[in-house]
């Protein structure tokens, strides 16, 4: 049944949790870029690098955990579908000179529902395991800047995370 226009999408008439029908909207291409940042010491960024860090290889082991993470978005988000995703793709950029590392998760599929909660939960995932394969020399670490930098597809198009001053 679909919702009136206006309605709350996740709660029915009844105020329960309502997980949104999608089965009217049409397959389109639809894409989610979405981005992130963790602050770490230098000593940090230097071990990952030269990939000296105790545990391994870090971006490796957060780039694998990323996609994991996109594609089990449906079972940590309670009312997200589960999505058939076709690309995920974690790129992992080190900033010496600022003190971080920039993660930009794009998740892809053909499909009749976006994928920003997949690309969100890629970036979030990416990050924890980097925090994780680095806590033991620096905990101090800190997440920040977590948002989604655009969507394409699906019946609202494209958008894009506004640029600064606009």
């Amino acid at each position: 049944m679909m919702q009136p226009a206006g309605a709350l999408t996740h709660v029915d008439a009844q105020g329960n949790a309502n997980m949104v029908d999608v089965t009217d909207k049409k397959i389109t291409v639809r894409t989610a870029i979405a981005q992130g940042k963790i602050a770490m010491s230098a000593a940090t960024i230097q071990a990952i690098i030269n990939n000296t860090n105790a545990k391994g290889d870090v971006l490796l082991t957060a780039k694998i955990a990323g996609i994991q993470g996109a594609k089990r978005t449906a079972d940590l988000i309670p009312l997200c579908h589960p999505l058939a995703l076709s690309k995920v793709d974690i790129d992992i950029e080190v900033d010496e000179v600022n003190g971080w590392l920039c993660v930009t998760a794009m998740c892809k599929l053909s499909g009749k529902t976006g994928v920003e909660m997949e690309a969100l939960t890629a970036v979030n995932v990416t990050l924890l395991t980097l925090f994780d394969m680095c806590k033991a020399s620096d905990p101090a670490m800190q997440l920040f800047d977590i948002h989604v930098q655009q969507k394409t597809g699906g019946k609202s198009g494209n958008w894009h995370y506004p640029k600064e001053g606009s």
